[in-house]
C-alpha cells in the first residue's frame, strides 16, 4: 500500500479506512427523510436489525417498516434510543437532535456518523462503487464530497473495474492451492490475471478459465504453503 501525503490536508482528520461486519449487530437510523432511506437502504444489504427514529418516514421507509424488514419508532429521538446499538447514523438537519444523539453515542461507545457533519462523526461514509462481491470505498476525509462523487463515478465507467468479475474464480483457486498446499509467489497472480481469463469468465466459460488459471499459478509453484 502506497500512501501520499501532502502538507495542505494536514489539518483534515486522519481516518482508518476499515470494512465492517454488520451481521446481527444492531444498527439505528435517526430520521425520515430521504437522506435517512438511502442511509437504511445501504444498511439493508448487511443482514442487521435496523431500528428508524422519526415521526415521518418516506413511502420507502413505511413500506420497509409495514413489511417487518426494519423497526420504526415513530416519535422524536430521545436518550436512551441507542442503548445496545453497534452502529448510529443521525440523519436529521436538527443541530440539537445531532449534538444529543453525538453525547448518547460517546457514553455508548457506538460507531457514529452524523450525516454531512464530520466533527460530530465517529466515521464517515465513503463513496462507494460495488460489482460483485468486490467493494471499492472513496474518501476525501471530509475535503469534499463531489470529488468523492467524481472519483466514483470514474471508476464506474474504467477499464479496470469489469476484473471484479474474477473474484469467485480467484477464491475457488486459492481454495484450491491451500488444498494442495502449495504456495504461489504474489507476483504470478498478478501474471495470471489478464484480459484473456476475464474473458473466459465473461464468456461462461468458468471451467475453462479455472484449468488456465491454475495452469499458470503453479507452473512454476514448488514447495509446501506456509
Amino acid at each position: 500500500m502506497r500512501i501520499m501525503t501532502s502538507p495542505k490536508t494536514q489539518n483534515l482528520p486522519s481516518y482508518y479506512p476499515v470494512f465492517l461486519d454488520l451481521t446481527g449487530r444492531p444498527c439505528v437510523v435517526i430520521g425520515g427523510g430521504a437522506v435517512a432511506e438511502g442511509k437504511v437502504q445501504g444498511l439493508l444489504h448487511h443482514n442487521c436489525p435496523i431500528t428508524l427514529v422519526s415521526p415521518t418516514a418516506t413511502a420507502a421507509l413505511k413500506d420497509w417498516a409495514a413489511k417487518g424488514r426494519i423497526q420504526w419508532l415513530q416519535r422524536e429521538y430521545q436518550p436512551g434510543d441507542l442503548k445496545d446499538a453497534f452502529l448510529a447514523i443521525a440523519a436529521t438537519d436538527q443541530r440539537s437532535v445531532n449534538d444529543a444523539v453525538a453525547k448518547e453515542a460517546a457514553a455508548e461507545k457506538v460507531l457514529l456518523n452524523v450525516v454531512d457533519y464530520p466533527p460530530l462523526c465517529v466515521f464517515i461514509a465513503p463513496a462507494v462503487v460495488k460489482r460483485g462481491p468486490v467493494t471499492f470505498a472513496i474518501s476525501t476525509s471530509g475535503a469534499s464530497p463531489a470529488l468523492a462523487r467524481k472519483l466514483r463515478e470514474s471508476l464506474e465507467q474504467s477499464d479496470i473495474l469489469p476484473y471484479a468479475d474474477l473474484a469467485p474464480l480467484l477464491m475457488r483457486a486459492r481454495l484450491e492451492i491451500k488444498k494442495q498446499g502449495l504456495k504461489v509467489h504474489p507476483d504470478r497472480w498478478q501474471e495470471a490475471l489478464n484480459h484473456d481469463l476475464l474473458r473466459l469468465v465473461q464468456q461462461g466459460h468458468e471451467d475453462q478459465a479455472f484449468d488456465r488459471l491454475m495452469s499458470t499459478l503453479t507452473s512454476k509453484s514448488k514447495g509446501r504453503a506456509r
